[in-house]
């Protein structure tokens, strides 16, 4: 079996541990993908894969990010575990980010998929023009 349908087996199985309950199901997977899922966590992982960054690079670095949900994602993928902080003991503090060995250990699946988003573009921008003439057209 490759490791793609074994993953989507192990996933398949916490969806029907309790098909009959109408509560959400307790799913490990989900609730990490929920975390490495959004753009500005998975887009935060990859500015820090380089070197270790403090808050006011990190915003130059990803413009269109909040300060405050800039804020907001770095604690929570601190919480995660992804990523550590350091406060240096200057006047006024500085404070540095960077990658957890759990956060650098997420690089390589994230690099996969970052390929294959590069190398897939042009077909899914395909898809979506023609996606967008048929609605068009009906």
């Amino acid at each position: 079996m490759s490791a793609a349908l074994s993953a989507i087996e192990r996933f398949s199985r916490y969806q029907s541990d309790d098909a009959q309950s109408v509560r959400p199901v307790h799913c490990p997977v989900r609730e990490v993908l929920d975390r490495i899922g959004d753009k500005w966590s998975i887009l935060l992982v990859m500015t820090l894969a380089t070197r270790p960054q403090r808050f006011s690079e990190l915003h130059r670095a990803i413009r269109d990010i909040s300060k405050r949900m800039l804020t907001q994602t770095l604690r929570d993928l601190e919480r995660d575990g992804l990523i550590t902080r350091h406060v240096f003991p200057t006047k006024p503090p500085s404070v540095e980010y960077c990658l957890s060995p759990l956060g650098q250990s997420l690089l390589e699946p994230m690099a996969s998929l970052i390929d294959w988003a590069d190398r897939r573009y042009s077909d899914i921008h395909a898809a979506r023009v023609r996606f967008d003439g048929a609605l068009c057209d009906a």
